[in-house]
């Protein structure tokens, strides 16, 4: 297979859920001659969605890469290609492909033309600077419209598309493509899964329309570059179909202009035109940026890495599969050379790994490499301590790129192991969960002693339970997570007592202590250098002995304890300073449990006295939503006590920031998508904790107890 990196092209296929980009990449592996037979998403059969969960769902979960040959103008190439799921919940999927990637396409329904989540992954694509190409897939469908998708392409995502192809016929007509360069047509035979394609001139009734769009691609191509549009001023007809080719690939590459092709993946209408389409307009390894990184020991140096195999070695993992042989680590080469067996560094925690074995993988199959040079895409096995966005680099020359930015997880349930076996095993998936999974987090309550589980949406969650369950074979019963409240003091107390007396013949128990109570916040305990351990603050102010040193540490842990468990309501009291200023003792009857309990009384009758106010989590929510949806959207917050803190344009779409109590944020992620027909998206991160309504506080105590 093609080694030259000219002759490489890096890319992903990615879209709105439902738009065929899974058939488009199996139409993709059958002409490249990677599968004998076509695989089909909705029969279950599709080689890239090889998880059970895929196959049920008809839906891609988790990128899968692979690797496949074409040929064209007798030039063999390399097209290391990444299907991307489509599906909101797994945006982590597409952003971390996207990372890696040099190109991309971008796959449309016909009849939807751009949908909600292909503005997300559009605009991950522009983040990442991925040059991209647009397919209008689906033209079989009842209803589909070329014009009409094209227009939602400039109109939705502020894009420059440039049409090359035109469909030969709409929904049940539809047999062919038209070629808008060449002024041809193309009839694809159903019979042989369009594998015979036959050249036919453009038929009467196209071509006035063919000849339009045509006007308008040389026009939009001559654009892009100055001479080309001197040239075309003083004479048209000396612009050739290599020239206009040449400038859209250069605006393709420098992010000014998108190819847009047409056809249906599953009829096998336009598959092959669109690889070497691919080949045409999309960069190979060497046209992108030279990799940007920095110095593990000093960050302020920067460094840059060419895509070169003598360049010392670098290399970004980009996702980590847990497999029953050994965690398979994807890994994309941007420098140097990397062999079996090597040594190589990873500079984000100082570990040196072994690349014990390399693979090119082809969805679940693999194929054994001795070495691999830049620009490629490979799965390493021998990996333990690298997880999604670290950096594999050469020992002698050390370099961190730069990571991949995850999104907070917006969405959280518990989750219990039945048995004591069940709990040993839970504890061990979850960490592999993680290493596999960057936007999965999970954590034990204390409070509450549940695990909780957190992820991009309630699809995401009920997949990895099902992991857990089914795959993982882990009994675990879940449920849904408690909102973890705070309590604080309104005011200040003085002269608080505690006294703990009991008396039942023989020695008996006695501790008595007095404290002054006051509102604290963290920055005043970090001003005064006081511990502000669990966010109270436990200052000792006796003075002349009132009550022995041993006892004092006694009083404090009272004080801490039931700060910890609750005063007023079930939820740790934070925000305080106690000061123990007075007590008395007695020779025989104190202890240490005595002082304990009078220093819990103590802190219970201070409570009392300034009065208790319960706090609750309050979220910063960033919500990005097309204009036509702002007034649902706003609406809605305010009707969950949102506080709107600032509305900003971003060219067609609209960022609302809101700060909103997370109690009223369970399942938000699915209204919001109700309330914009699926084309808004949130991220939600804590801000702080907040005064609760009165009327609230009472119902929240209440449930509690």
């Amino acid at each position: 297979m093609a080694t030259d990196l000219s002759n490489i092209r890096n890319i992903g296929i990615c879209a709105h859920i439902d738009a065929g980009k899974t058939t488009v990449t199996e139409r993709i592996l059958y002409y490249t001659g990677k599968n004998y037979k076509l695989g089909e998403v909705h029969e279950g059969t599709a080689t890239m969605d090889f998880l059970q969960e895929e196959q049920e769902r008809g839906i891609t979960i988790q990128s899968a890469a692979t690797t496949c040959p074409w040929t064209k103008d007798g030039v063999e190439y390399k097209i290391n290609l990444i299907d991307t799921p489509g599906h909101v919940d797994f945006t982590i999927e597409v952003e971390r492909s996207l990372r890696v990637l040099d190109g991309a396409v971008a796959v449309f329904d016909g009849k939807e033309g751009v949908e909600a989540q292909s503005e997300t992954v559009w605009r991950q694509a522009e983040r990442y600077q991925v040059p991209r190409m647009c397919m209008i897939n689906k033209m079989d469908k009842l209803g589909a419209n070329f014009e009409y998708s094209f227009e939602t392409i400039k109109k939705r995502l502020g894009a420059n598309p440039i049409a090359m192809q035109l469909p030969l016929g709409e929904g049940d007509d539809l047999r062919g493509i038209i070629d808008l360069l060449n002024m041809k047509a193309y009839e694809f035979d159903i019979e042989s899964q369009g594998a015979i394609v036959t050249e036919i001139d453009i038929p009467d009734e196209y071509m006035e329309k063919a000849e339009q769009w045509r006007h308008d691609l040389i026009e939009s191509a001559v654009a892009l570059d100055d001479d080309l549009m001197e040239q075309y001023l003083e004479d048209e007809d000396s612009i050739t179909i290599e020239m206009i080719k040449k400038a859209v690939r250069k605006g393709t590459i420098a992010l000014e202009c998108n190819p847009v092709l047409c056809g249906s993946a599953l009829k096998n209408v336009g598959v092959q035109r669109l690889i070497d389409a691919v080949i045409d307009y999309l960069p190979n390894p060497q046209e992108v940026p030279e990799v940007q990184g920095t110095d593990p020991k000093d960050k302020s140096i920067e460094i840059s890495r060419p895509h070169d195999d003598t360049a010392p070695f670098s290399g970004l993992v980009f996702k980590v599969v847990s497999d029953t042989h050994g965690d398979l680590t994807y890994v994309r080469v941007y420098s140097g050379k990397l062999e079996k067996g090597t040594r190589v560094l990873n500079p984000v925690n100082n570990k040196r790994e072994i690349a014990s074995r390399i693979f090119e993988m082809h969805a679940k199959d693999r194929m054994a490499l001795d070495s691999v040079g830049a620009g490629n895409i490979v799965a390493v096995v021998g990996i333990k301590s690298s997880m999604t966005g670290d950096t594999l680099c050469s020992t002698d020359d050390p370099i961190v790129l730069e990571r991949m930015e995850f999104p907070e997880p917006v969405i959280s349930m518990s989750i219990e192991p039945k048995t004591a076996d069940d709990k040993r095993k839970l504890s061990e998936a979850l960490v592999t969960i993680r290493r596999e999974d960057p936007s999965f987090r999970s954590e034990y309550n204390e409070e509450t002693g549940q695990t909780i589980i957190a992820g991009m949406g309630e699809l995401h969650l009920e997949i990895i339970k099902n992991k857990l369950v089914r795959d993982m074979k882990i009994g675990v019963e879940v449920g849904r997570p408690r909102v973890s409240y705070r309590e604080a003091i309104r005011s200040s107390a003085d002269g608080c007592r505690g006294l703990f007396k009991k008396q039942s013949g023989g020695r008996g128990q006695f501790g008595d202590c007095t404290i002054n109570i006051e509102p604290y916040t963290k920055e005043q305990a970090e001003e005064d250098g006081i511990d502000f351990k669990d966010n109270v603050a436990f200052v000792n102010g006796i003075v002349g002995g009132s009550i022995p040193k041993e006892f004092i540490p006694s009083v404090e842990a009272g004080v801490r304890t039931t700060a910890k468990s609750g005063v007023s309501a079930p939820f740790p009291l934070i925000n305080v300073k106690v000061t123990l200023v007075d007590g008395k003792y007695h020779d025989v009857d104190s202890s240490q449990v005595a002082f304990e309990q009078a220093g819990r009384l103590a802190l219970r009758e201070a409570v009392s006295k300034a009065g208790s106010i319960l706090l609750e989590p309050i979220m910063k929510v960033v919500i990005i939503t097309p204009e036509d949806y702002l007034g649902n959207v706003t609406g809605d917050l305010s009707s969950r006590r949102g506080m709107i803190l600032d509305t900003e344009d971003k060219g067609i779409i609209k960022e609302i920031t809101a700060d909103v109590p997370l109690s009223e944020m369970f399942g938000y992620t699915t209204v919001l998508r109700g309330l914009s027909q699926g084309r808004a998206a949130n991220s939600m991160e804590f801000k702080e904790y907040r005064e609760m309504p009165m009327n609230l506080q009472q119902e929240v105590i209440e449930a509690g107890q």
